[in-house]
């Protein structure tokens, strides 16, 4: 069985003109954790995404996901590497002219390289997992229905969806609530939870909302300059803790 924790040890970015975007960042989420990176903009949350599903290479530190370190692998490696990770964003990114079977099904193209996929074609073997996932989000009655007539809060669950279709180790999840109305932003936030729970994924979620955080995460960690100010569970995180990230950035 893989090491399903992600641990980050010593990550570093530093952009060619000398700005570091990280400095020595270490966290780890472990299965079955809901993890919550709070900070202000431009204090590195997203950086550090990037970083560790390597859309960013780090100039230093290690990123260690089922007993590899993905910072020092590259090509076919990394790519293979990399499939035990599961991102969402923001916006769901669905192909508004297909059906919403047929996004979640594009959660496993990484598995299925050929020309028929390669020309746009969905794996038929993929078909009846898609569907398994969407009634893990709670959506299988909307399997066939276009996914541009969505709702937003749908669409991200229909995201989700595809997510869990790469049988990920790790959902990473970068704020994922914040184009989404406070009832929506609170169902994505418990199935996030219910995943980590229930299913053991690890989960790694960045959010502006500081009460969401106080509401779902296992833990929270905090952001600032790039740094980690804190990683604190849940409970003996007070609302202080959470203040100075602003306001020292406001200083």
């Amino acid at each position: 069985m893989p090491d399903a924790r992600l641990s980050v040890r010593g990550l570093g970015l530093r952009y060619p003109n000398g700005t570091h975007a990280l400095r020595g960042v270490d966290l780890e989420v472990r299965a079955g954790e809901l993890l919550i990176v709070l900070g202000g903009n431009g204090c590195g949350k997203t950086t550090l995404l990037r970083c560790v599903t390597r859309a960013l290479a780090p100039t230093t530190g290690e990123v260690w996901l089922g007993g590899q370190n993905l910072a020092s692998l590259n090509g076919e490696q990394l790519r293979r590497a990399r499939q035990a990770l599961a991102l969402i964003g923001q916006h769901a990114a669905l192909v508004r002219r297909r059906s919403v079977i047929a996004n979640v099904a594009c959660g496993a193209l990484a598995r299925h390289k050929t020309i028929w996929t390669n020309l746009g074609g969905l794996p038929s073997s993929e078909l009846p997992g898609a569907l398994t996932c969407l009634g893990q989000v709670g959506l299988s009655d909307l399997a066939e229905r276009r996914a541009g007539n969505l709702s937003g809060g749908q669409a991200q669950r229909v995201a989700i969806a595809r997510a869990l279709l790469q049988h990920p180790l790790v959902l990473l999840a970068d704020e994922p609530v914040a184009s989404l109305d406070p009832e929506a932003a609170n169902e994505i936030m418990r199935l996030l939870r219910r995943l980590a729970h229930d299913q053991g994924l690890a989960v790694l979620c960045v959010l502006h909302q500081v009460d969401l955080a106080f509401a779902y995460a296992d833990r929270v960690v905090g952001m600032r300059d790039g740094q980690v100010a804190f990683d604190r569970q849940r409970a003996h995180l007070a609302m202080d803790d959470v203040q100075s990230l602003y306001t020292a950035r406001a200083a």
